[in-house]
């Protein structure tokens, strides 16, 4: 087909491989991608969808849906030009599109003589573009797609790269991980009531695994409802499975006979989803007609469709600069916060936690014509605290003033107490870096402290489990303890898993009610390397059935949504370091030689 085209249209020269993709005929005339083109290919390890993207501006749209379902995105770079605004547009809907894993492909190296410096230049430019946004797998990759060069196998003239050539590393990256086996996610797609006496007592809610792993036995909640049963069997095209998971089609039999219909959403009665009208979103507009305040459009979410009505623009994403500018409107291909009221309550996820349950389309409702493709962030306005958050129930107490001001301790001490909160999943390293950061700072002459939070439950918190409440009760005793020890002129280093974010948030109010600088810092480690780590084998146990409760595993770890610091997997000298910038930054070290 290549070789036919290139000759329909008076190609001189070698085979043009962008035939395969531009498959539209003003896309050949003009060189040009326009549209989303879908090719399938396999190899003897995995089978693959590939789905070529323009990245010019005017088609925006069409990279968000290529994107929206990608496992892996290859950005092209041509090493003739170097990093240039397309590639930054695709990095940062990338990003958008929370896709996990990235290859910056820097192309054409056959035209800069294979130097290895232009490869480094293009590959520094984008590293550094890439900070800014939320990638946690960069992989770059040299190649010369017209002659083959690192594409399939490893390239002769580039002695200078030892990495995989493309095919290798896009057949072994690694994304079982990727889909998220811990949040119970089943939106009811269809409810089956089979004719005949034979089939009197069968009831089944179909659809598709949206996350966790579903097992019979399971307890179950109906949302929005709240109906309660547990799972009776599981069943695939009709046959009985022992556990289902993404992205598997299945039937739920529930051992009750509740009230569940098309819409619904089948999740564990701990790990539940928000259940709300009011969102908060990231949406990417598609219509020649701008997003306006005010305007009544169609929604569908998962299996769920309504109404909803765009309440506020907030801001308009500049995507090459990255900038938050004011808008009252988006237009076409434009990205923009915003917020939706919606005519039925929705079941969802923030887009970060789960894809399938965190997307959503708006539509037209005269023209019945897609206008927008939507992330949920979370609720539009999130509730206040209880004041019992960081409060007190016991009575006939009052708060004793120190004889001691704060001002004279951090004059005598020479240094501003505060409390550094690390937080992850278990096995993400954050007892290692505190105690690596707090090595460093002593040796600087700060006053340090770590808090950890397996020290403190054989002791303080020793009489608390690891249920939602005990957990909430371990946070609030721990933040007290911080506290007291930062208004003491202590920087305190606090660990612990901490997995809720209302509990975090309770944490920092605490901290605020006495105007003590308070730092989240989230250790980012993801689960497939804490589980390969394992220092005490909880999570084999937990994956054996023998550890209920487990975070990241059967238990939901809610990430923090706009922490002070993300600590991604590196070397220690690096955590450390960025650990000391941002304390720097936030003035905490300018005294006592740091």
């Amino acid at each position: 087909m290549p070789e036919a085209s290139r000759r329909r249209h008076g190609v001189d020269g070698t085979v043009d491989l962008s035939l395969l993709t531009d498959g539209l005929r003003a896309e050949r005339e003009q060189g040009i991608t326009i549209d989303v083109a879908y090719r399938y290919f396999a190899t003897p390890s995995r089978s693959f969808i590939i789905a070529d993207t323009p990245g010019h501006e005017l088609y925006t749209r069409n990279m968000v849906t290529g994107a929206s379902t990608a496992d892996l995105a290859v950005i092209l770079v041509d090493a003739t030009k170097g990093v240039v605004e397309q590639s930054r547009r695709h990095a940062f809907i990338a990003s958008l599109l929370r896709v996990p894993h990235l290859v910056l492909a820097v192309n054409k190296m056959d035209l800069v003589d294979w130097e290895e410096g232009v490869y480094t230049r293009a590959l520094e430019d984008f590293a550094s573009f890439a900070t800014k946004l939320d990638v946690t797998d960069l992989t770059s990759i040299p190649i010369s797609a017209l002659y083959g060069d690192n594409v399939v196998a490893g390239s002769s003239r580039m002695p200078w790269y030892e990495g995989p050539p493309l095919l290798y590393h896009v057949e072994h990256v690694h994304i079982a991980s990727d889909r998220n086996l811990i949040d119970a996610r089943l939106p009811v797609q269809w409810v089956v009531r089979p004719g005949g006496q034979e089939h009197a007592d069968y009831r089944g809610c179909c659809g598709q695994v949206a996350g966790g792993i579903w097992r019979p036995g399971d307890d179950v909640v109906v949302l929005p409802s709240g109906a309660v049963s547990r799972v009776k069997a599981l069943e695939v095209s009709a046959r009985p499975v022992e556990e289902a998971y993404p992205p598997m089609a299945v039937t739920v039999r529930l051992e009750d006979d509740v009230d569940v219909s098309r819409g619904d959403m089948l999740c564990r009665p701990r790990n539940r989803p928000e259940v709300g009208r009011d969102l908060g979103a990231m949406v990417c507009w598609m219509s020649h007609f701008p997003a306006r305040e005010g305007r009544r459009y169609a929604i569908k979410h998962t299996t769920r469709s309504g109404h909803c009505v765009l309440s506020r623009i907030v801001h308009r994403v500049d995507v090459d600069s990255l900038h938050r500018d004011d808008a009252t409107s988006l237009a076409l291909n434009e990205i923009g916060r915003v917020e939706l009221r919606t005519s039925v309550p929705l079941v969802f996820d923030s887009y970060q936690r789960n894809r399938a349950t965190g997307s959503f389309i708006l539509i037209d409702e005269a023209t019945n014509d897609t206008v927008a493709a939507g992330m949920i962030l979370g609720p539009a306005d999130a509730p206040e605290l209880e004041p019992v958050a960081g409060g007190t129930k016991s009575a006939n107490v009052v708060w004793q003033e120190a004889a001691v001001t704060r001002t004279e301790r951090t004059a005598t001490l020479s240094q501003q107490g505060s409390t550094v909160w690390l937080t992850g999943l278990p096995a993400a390293g954050k007892t290692t870096l505190a105690g690596a950061l707090e090595r460093r700072l002593v040796d600087l002459g700060h006053l340090v402290y770590r808090l950890d939070g397996d020290n403190l439950r054989h002791g303080l918190n020793g009489d608390l489990g690891f249920d939602p409440a005990d957990r909430a009760e371990n946070v609030r005793r721990t933040a007290h303890t911080a506290r007291i020890l930062a208004d003491a002129g202590v920087l305190v280093l606090a660990c612990l898993v901490s997995p809720y974010q209302a509990d975090r948030a309770a944490a920092r109010a605490i901290h605020e009610e006495m105007d003590i600088a308070f730092l989240e810092v989230y250790v980012a480690t993801p689960l497939a390397l804490c589980e390969r780590r394992d220092p005490k084998g909880l999570y084999a146990r937990a994956r054996r059935g023998d550890l209920e409760g487990m975070t990241g595993i059967d238990d939901p770890y809610e990430a923090p949504r706009d922490p002070d610091l993300a600590v991604h997997p590196a070397p220690l000298r690096s955590q450390v370091t960025s650990m000391m910038a941002l304390l720097a930054g936030r003035g905490l070290l300018e005294a006592g030689g740091g």
